[in-house]
């Protein structure tokens, strides 16, 4: 940024500098004192003598375009446009390398001679050490975008000049070098820095993209809107093929919420509710979609998958490397951080005997995460009995649990039944709803996991029976032991690990999921919900969590026609709809003048009745609450 202080003034603080060894407080900036500092530490003076290695010989300089080729190739054609920008200006484009070595100069012809005066030309050395203080050593040093102006420049021979200068940097974090616009002090423009801060972006994102197709690596380019995508100011981050971050551009550090020293140390499921295989079967379905992701602390993000064929079918053809589910609890994690953590702790006692209490609101899935532990168990290839302590009648749950002899009572089979615990035996028995089971059942399955034996109704002998134990509540099982409501030796038992799982409002994977619900209905159509449907849906609360969920989905699904795949508000139950465009209003703001008459309150609540409901008529009268010919009346007053 130019600083307004006179050349006077600044000859003043410099002279301060090397008379005193600091700086007026105040009279320049802290970068600018910085560099002024390590000039006078280079042995510099204002108006001394400059130091006798200030150009490379040309074997060096050839050696410095050799290392630095893929950086010229990509830089030229940017500068070219850069030039075409400030060619009113009377000014030079400058690329460095990054150690300051000027590589490329592009310029107009009258200053070119100036600016040779004092060797800002192909060969010479601009680092700091040599030079003092200037945008191109300065940039350097500090590693970000500035602009040095007339006497800010430590040496007084390049007063003349106002120069502002970007770093480039790698994928990696690196710094590669600097680009820079010099002209004359007279014909600065206060844009120039801006444009040459944009244009080293510009230059960033072609080589990542290229160190993409070399290393074969997937680019996933993000913006906080979805038209920012394709543009300069979009982030991108470059994937492996086994999901890890390994390079970035720094708006995709950004909008990330990470630093450079963490690329190569992060897996984008880790910053975000999507997994790379969740990415590449929506790529293979509709390849350059925008798709809306939300990062772990809440940020809306629009991402679009970019791969050159190359590159995807390798990604294709390496299952191990597209982080395939390692078990069945892989597999159902769409990127949730409580339900992955719910996950990793179960993972940690299955095949140690210890039973595990899965609590969670009804409709989150506890079912489907006890069968995926046991899925993902050493008892995976035995039995898997499922049963609902709340459905059965009360009068037949000791009969179905623990089976009973033949005769042993009214209606019974003729031959007995074994009952569920025995059918469990060498796999897994998951108890949902378990907070339900009368009293005294529970006191009889305490003695089964105490002996590990079940004895049927009716007599008999004992059988032993094996089998790993899951149970599931909707209810906090813990106040109702407390409170005599459900045995607290029982709890104790069955309580060797509880999980929570969260409910659908609180988890940060809703898209992700949504995808996999509706590709889970229908497998070879490519459904999909429209955007305002989707935002509107992520934030309701969803009382019946996942259930619920597939529940509205399924519906939805039915009532596309057979070329449709986008599903929009007409195709939602009415109730559902009206549920969702229930929300509360958001308050107006302080500087928006509130209506003044009932008519107006009445033609704004009509307006937006109709642009929440996408102009469905009959769905905006039912919000209001009128009939549809008293909604089609108060639009024509």
């Amino acid at each position: 940024m130019r600083h307004s202080s006179s050349a006077l003034a600044l000859r003043h603080a410099r002279q301060h500098l090397i008379d005193h060894g600091n700086t007026p407080v105040g009279a320049i900036s802290e970068r600018l004192a910085r560099s002024w500092e390590r000039s006078v530490a280079a042995g510099l003076l204002p108006a001394g003598r400059l130091p006798a290695a200030e150009f490379s010989s040309s074997g060096e300089l050839r050696q410095v375009l050799t290392r630095n080729h893929e950086l010229l190739a990509y830089s030229r054609p940017v500068m070219q446009y850069l030039f075409e920008q400030v060619h009113p200006l009377q000014s030079v484009v400058v690329l460095a390398d990054n150690r300051g070595t000027l590589m490329h100069t592009l310029g107009d012809p009258h200053f070119m001679n100036k600016s040779e005066r004092v060797a800002l030309s192909t060969g010479a050395s601009w680092h700091e050490a040599q030079r003092g203080t200037n945008a191109i050593g300065t940039a350097l040093a500090e590693e970000c975008a500035i602009e040095i102006h007339g006497a800010e420049h430590f040496l007084e021979r390049n007063g003349f000049l106002t120069c502002a200068a970007a770093p480039i940097m790698s994928s990696s974090g690196k710094l590669l070098g600097i680009l820079d616009v010099s002209g004359e002090q007279h014909s600065g423009h206060p844009h120039t820095l801006g444009l040459v801060n944009t244009a080293a972006r510009m230059i960033e994102n072609r080589l990542l993209t290229a160190d993409c197709r070399r290393q074969q690596h997937l680019r996933l380019h993000l913006h906080g809107q979805a038209e920012g995508i394709g543009t300069v100011a979009e982030g991108i981050v470059a994937l492996s093929g086994d999901g890890w971050i390994v390079g970035a551009n720094r708006i995709g550090l950004a909008l990330l919420h990470l630093t450079a020293p963490q690329i190569g140390t992060v897996q984008l499921g880790n910053v975000m509710d999507l997994v790379l295989e969740t990415l590449l079967a929506s790529h293979r379905r509709r390849p350059g979609q925008l798709m809306p992701v939300r990062l772990h602390d809440g940020t809306l993000l629009f991402v679009q998958l970019q791969v050159d064929h190359a590159v995807l079918a390798p990604a294709s053809s390496r299952p191990a490397t597209v982080i395939p589910p390692a078990d069945a609890l892989a597999a159902l994690d769409s990127g949730d951080q409580q339900w992955r953590g719910a996950a990793d702790k179960v993972r940690r006692v299955l095949d140690k005997a210890i039973p595990v209490l899965i609590q969670g609101e009804s409709g989150t899935g506890k079912e489907y995460f006890a069968r995926a532990a046991h899925d993902s168990s050493q008892r995976r290839n035995g039995p898997f009995v499922a049963i609902n302590c709340a459905a059965i009648p009360e009068h037949l749950i000791e009969a179905e649990l623990f089976g009973y002899a033949p005769g042993a009572f009214t209606g019974a089979r003729k031959g007995g039944s074994p009952g569920r615990l025995r059918e469990a035996h060498g796999g897994t028995l998951f108890l949902d709803e378990i907070g339900d089971m009368p009293l005294p059942m529970q006191t009889r399955l305490l003695r089964v996991l105490q002996e590990r034996s079940v004895t049927p109704l009716g007599g008999g002998a004992a059988v032993a029976v094996d089998f790993a134990l899951l149970c599931a509540t909707h209810c906090k099982l813990r106040e109702e032991a407390d409170r005599g409501a459900f045995r607290s030796d029982l709890y104790y038992r069955i309580n060797g690990l509880t999980v929570q799982l969260p409910a659908l409002r609180e988890r940060s994977d809703f898209f992700s999921l949504t995808e996999k619900i509706l590709n889970d209905l229908h497998p070879r159509r490519d459904l999909h919900l429209a955007p305002g449907l989707r935002e509107q849906m992520r934030s309701h609360a969803w009382p019946g969590n996942l259930r619920q969920l597939a529940s509205v989905l399924r519906t939805a699904a039915a009532m596309l026609d057979a070329d449709e795949t986008c599903i929009d508000w007409r195709h939602l139950p009415d109730d559902i709809a009206e549920d969702l465009l229930a929300r509360p209003q958001a308050t107006l703001p302080a500087s928006q003048e509130a209506p003044q008459n009932l008519k107006e309150l009445s033609r704004n609540a009509i307006e937006q009745a109709l642009e929440r409901s996408l102009g469905n008529v009959s769905l905006a009268a039912r919000t209001l609450g009128i009939s549809r010919q008293t909604l089609y009346r108060k639009m024509q007053t």
